[in-house]
């Protein structure tokens, strides 16, 4: 355990830049969806933009770790939470670009709940990604994994409703063939934000790994639980 007052200040940065960057990323995902639904041009323009920052303040964080290691040698849990940082941002950068693919894809799209197949589902998907993010990220910042089970256990329940739509929207393509284009458009929009629930999900294991220097990523949620009961 290291006793350097410098040090100490040198991890609380890290740890505020990179939960800075989780705000932006969360922050994202809903303007993004948002911007699905109002098709608003300056919400989009806006996602697109902080996507940059996003590229930005990974490459900040990832310099910083390295900068880190190198002078400072860091052993234990410390060492921990800066590798996990690490792979963190990488994540996270990602989140960015699954918010610019749905952002993208708001341009043109013309949605309607009581018209738009698909389009309900996409809101039910959407909400349990971003409940994910946020819980993710507290767990991140405080350490406390109580509830990664719980956030492990909504990414199955996003993948299962993912499926559900894969399978369900090419029959609505065959009775409205007017929709085929919005319908391929909703299955991106649906892969993006699955895809941000992994990203979760890695944040999740991230966090058990820094808290209990245990990896989890291929364990049984049931397992993990008992784990943490420990």
């Amino acid at each position: 355990m290291h006793t350097s007052k410098h040090f100490d200040a040198e991890l609380e940065q890290l740890r505020k830049a990179v939960l800075a960057m989780g705000g932006l990323a969360e922050q994202q995902i809903r303007y993004a969806v948002a911007a699905l639904r109002s098709q608003d041009a300056e919400l989009i323009e806006g996602v697109l933009r902080d996507e940059h920052r996003l590229n930005q303040m990974e490459r900040e964080i990832d310099e910083a770790c390295a900068q880190l290691i190198a002078r400072r040698a860091p052993t234990a849990h410390d060492l921990r939470f800066v590798l996990m940082v690490h792979k963190a941002i990488t994540d996270l950068e990602r989140v960015g670009d699954e918010a610019k693919k749905i952002a993208k894809r708001a341009r043109y799209l013309r949605l309607r709940p009581d018209a738009s197949p698909g389009y309900a589902e996409i809101e039910a998907i959407a909400g349990i990604v971003a409940e994910m993010l946020r819980r993710a990220l507290d767990a991140f910042a405080r350490g406390d994994v109580s509830e990664v089970p719980q956030v492990l256990r909504q990414d199955h329940d996003v993948n299962e409703r993912f499926h559900a739509l894969l399978r369900a929207l090419p029959g609505a393509m065959a009775a409205q063939p007017d929709a085929v284009a919005a319908c391929v458009d909703m299955l991106w929009v649906a892969k993006a934000l699955e895809r941000v629930g992994d990203h979760a999900k890695n944040l999740c294991v991230y966090a058990v790994y820094m808290a209990k220097g245990e990896d989890v990523r291929y364990i049984a949620v049931e397992e993990l639980e008992q784990r943490l009961r420990r």
